[in-house]
């Protein structure tokens, strides 16, 4: 519908009457150019805030003002302004994308102090819709490299019940400028936000083919952490149990404790590792790091045993000998 203003009346006023009329026998159960055109809703992100990010749930958090676009025909008007900035009581009368996220885990739309959403109408039926979300979602991680690790996060979304051939996304700068990370965003303590890229994939599934966008977030761990908390206690570890072998072989309960106490330490060094990761089947390449200190430690131990077991063993034979040369048996 086309509205009309009359000189004269404040611009309140007018916008008022062009509200109204364009409600005015408005249906928001029906998509724009239904029956006649696709739907195309331009998207774009902006993220203000990413992490942190769990390796034990294999999860991150982001928080974003998440935009759409898209033009409706039937919300055309003509007044003293081409744009309209509204509020969002408007969004709930009016259709607007059934946009959900596939690998969000939990989503939370901001409503303090009231409902954090932009909306904005120009002349021609061209709506911007905004809204800020803070969203929990899965990271798939490989950790066979672990702490050398590197991850690409994916932000997956789409329409919930349209296919490509009622609804298509786009991006409405292209891949390259669509997903922006502010650049205080990152709020990682272990890892490099080192980038992120958007694309576009189709999904088939029983009711259709439909559009799936994606941005991924490519992190890199630092290592720092992991070499003070447990690759230089692992190697003072080792180098320790090789002291005892400095010691006088004689001194039996001295280079025991040497050798139980830093078997110990290298168990709870390697349980503690553990304990900030997800229980995956495969080893790490900090395990094979453990793994290997451990040998270390234990073989020294090993060692003790068995070079204090013969050396107490040819003792007795040579006692024997000499016992035997004092007092020969008479035939």
């Amino acid at each position: 519908p086309l509205s009309s203003f009359a000189p004269g009346i404040d611009n309140s006023t007018v916008f008022t009457r062009i509200l109204d009329g364009l409600l005015d026998g408005y249906d928001n159960r029906l998509r724009p150019g239904l029956g006649e055109n696709v739907t195309e809703i331009k998207t774009n992100i902006f993220v203000t805030s990413f992490g942190p990010v769990s390796d034990t749930e294999m999860e991150y958090t982001i928080d974003v003002f998440f935009r759409q676009s898209w033009r409706d025909e039937r919300l055309r008007f003509k007044g003293p302004m081409e744009m309209l900035a509204l509020n969002n009581l408007l969004a709930s009368n009016i259709w607007t994308p059934d946009t959900f996220f596939l690998n969000g885990k939990k989503s939370i739309a901001h409503n303090m102090t009231t409902p954090n959403k932009l909306l904005r109408l120009r002349d021609n039926g061209t709506l911007l819709y905004t809204m800020r979300l803070t969203i929990s979602a899965e990271c798939p991680m490989q950790l066979e490299d672990f702490p050398m690790d590197a991850h690409a996060c994916p932000l997956k979304f789409g329409s919930y019940a349209y296919p490509v051939s009622e609804v298509v996304y786009t991006w409405t700068e292209g891949h390259a400028k669509s997903v922006v990370v502010a650049e205080d965003g990152s709020r990682l303590n272990q890892y490099h936000l080192l980038g992120q890229t958007a694309g576009t994939e189709d999904i088939h599934t029983s009711r259709g083919r439909y559009t799936v966008m994606m941005a991924h977030f490519y992190l890199k761990r630092k290592i720092g952490y992991f070499v003070i908390q447990t690759y230089m206690p692992c190697f003072m570890t080792v180098i320790l149990s090789q002291v005892s072998f400095w010691l006088n072989r004689e001194s039996v309960p001295a280079r025991t404790v040497f050798g139980v106490t830093t078997v110990l330490t290298m168990t709870t060094l390697s349980i503690s590792a553990r304990n900030s990761l997800p229980k995956v089947a495969y080893a790490t390449a900090m395990d094979w790091f453990i793994a290997v200190c451990y040998a270390f430690v234990f073989s020294a131990l090993i060692e003790f045993a068995t070079v204090n077991y013969f050396t107490k063993r040819s003792w007795a034979w040579d006692g024997k000998k000499a016992l035997e040369a004092q007092h020969p048996k008479v035939p």
